[in-house]
């Protein structure tokens, strides 16, 4: 009896010591800190990592899915014209994403190096770059917003009634690039709280201006579809403006100090190159996408707007997974650069694991009640149905998805961007495009064929990017 009562109270012990040891780590997590991760176990440094990283995801997601939740009290007509400008807004956070990319990889080297210094001047360049780039797709996104709504579909009277939308949404670009990368650069350095901090207060100011601008309040006219753009713009913009108060004025990692402001054409020409592979890797993805919307579109606007319901719960569900995948990075990174390549692979698989658990469950979630997700967004019976057929086909790859996302990443934090760029060129290109036609358009399987196709590509990317990952060349890349 008494050896029971002190296995219970040992019992009882180490669990309120595992309570205390979370606790204290979730704190860590959300509030910062400053301890060197290369010298900190996998395990943990994946936690206080990822904890910030998936919350900042979700909080970005939350953008497109407060603006999809007033958007659909518009109608059908302006959920089709958000998915419309939407799909081709990825090749703007394609370029974001691989200029973030390559910040991240080689930001964490440089950290994992301990050279602070040099990663602010990592960082500078990186901004310049995206304000360049974002000067290159402001003017035609405004001068050809009408056109571009046409060629993708849009009838003439969506045409007429949403052009400000993507006018609006391209011209100011330059935020989406600014937001991602500085946040890449907070991310990369180990302050993943920051990048989470400065994502809330962007919301917060989208979810207060998205009814307010878009329906009006007192003197504040109604400008629908135009004041969801605006509110983002808005909300993002503030964001922006933190950051360099923080880059500038901040206690952290990494601050610019005006002796970084200036050009380093050597350090500028490796960020093109490994950028170049990210920013192509993702435009090859999600510009299989607008072709997926053209295809979609040719089974009337229900279809389109239930898709695009569907894509953003999907996109929402996805992004604590890619939280966890950019903390994957960032230690692939940061553990490469103090030269421990095989606590770098640990942390993927790691990662890989947790991922794979919790998308599996999400997963099967939205395939058991899809139609009760689309129908928080839009009552249209005909768009529900549509929305609910993709959403549940759709879920049924989550765990190829979520090991997919991790293994990916691992090669991006290692600086090593094109390999999946020759993965996404094989699967959406040579698979998933011709084969969402074939199902969607060929075989008139409309919705169900196109949703059908991306669960055979995606799982296909998984698989293939395994294979090359097991082979380890991505450890001997130099950045």
């Amino acid at each position: 009896m008494k050896d029971d009562n002190n296995k219970r109270s040992a019992l009882r012990y180490f669990n309120i010591e595992r309570i205390k040891s979370f606790r204290k780590e979730f704190q860590e997590a959300i509030g910062g800190t400053d301890r060197d991760f290369t010298e900190t176990k996998p395990g943990h440094a994946i936690f206080i990592l990822a904890v910030p990283m998936v919350l900042e995801m979700v909080m970005e997601s939350v953008f497109a899915i407060v603006d999809i939740f007033f958007v659909s009290r518009l109608g059908a007509n302006a959920v089709a014209t958000v998915g419309i400008t939407e799909s081709v807004m990825t090749i703007v956070y394609a370029i974001a994403s691989g200029l973030s990319m390559a910040t991240t990889a080689l930001v964490a080297r440089r950290i994992g190096q301990k050279r602070r210094q040099e990663a602010g001047v990592v960082a500078f360049q990186a901004i310049l770059a995206g304000v360049l780039v974002s000067l290159l797709i402001a003017a035609p996104g405004v001068l050809f917003a009408k056109k571009f709504l046409l060629l993708m579909g849009a009838t003439e009277e969506m045409a007429e009634g949403g052009t400000l939308y993507p006018a609006i949404m391209f011209g100011s670009n330059a935020v989406i690039m600014l937001l991602f990368i500085i946040n890449a650069v907070f991310r990369s350095s180990g302050d993943a709280a920051v990048s989470m901090r400065v994502v809330m207060v962007a919301n917060l100011l989208n979810l207060v201006l998205d009814p307010l601008l878009i329906f009006g309040f007192g003197p504040v006219p109604a400008l629908g579809l135009a004041g969801a753009a605006i509110a983002t713009t808005i909300g993002r913009g503030v964001g922006v403006l933190y950051q360099f108060y923080l880059l500038f004025r901040g206690k952290y990692r990494i601050r610019l100090y005006w002796s970084s402001i200036r050009i380093k054409i050597k350090v500028m020409l490796e960020l093109l190159h490994i950028s170049g592979g990210g920013i192509l890797q993702n435009m090859i993805a999600t510009s299989s996408w607008i072709f997926l919307v053209r295809i979609v579109a040719a089974s009337g606007p229900e279809a389109l707007a239930g898709y695009t319901i569907a894509l953003r719960i999907i996109l929402f569900s996805l992004l604590p997974a890619g939280g966890l995948s950019n903390a994957a990075a960032t230690l692939v990174g940061q553990n490469l650069g103090a030269l421990n390549p095989d606590k770098a692979e640990r942390s993927i698989w790691i990662t890989s694991w947790v991922n794979m658990l919790f998308m599996g469950i999400l997963g099967a979630i939205l395939a058991i009640f899809p139609a009760f997700f689309i129908e928080l967004f839009i009552e249209d019976p005909s768009v529900v149905w549509n929305g609910a057929l993709s959403l549940r086909i759709i879920s049924y790859g989550f765990i190829f998805y979520a090991l997919g996302m991790v293994i990916i990443q691992g090669f991006n934090g290692s600086g090593d961007t094109f390999t999946p760029t020759l993965i996404n060129i094989f699967c959406f290109w040579v698979i998933e495009i011709p084969l969402a036609w074939i199902l969607a358009i060929y075989l008139d399987m409309g919705l169900r064929g196109a949703s059908l196709a991306i669960v055979c590509a995606e799982s296909t990317m998984t698989l293939t990017a395994l294979i090359l990952f097991r082979r380890g060349k991505w450890k001997l890349r130099q950045v």
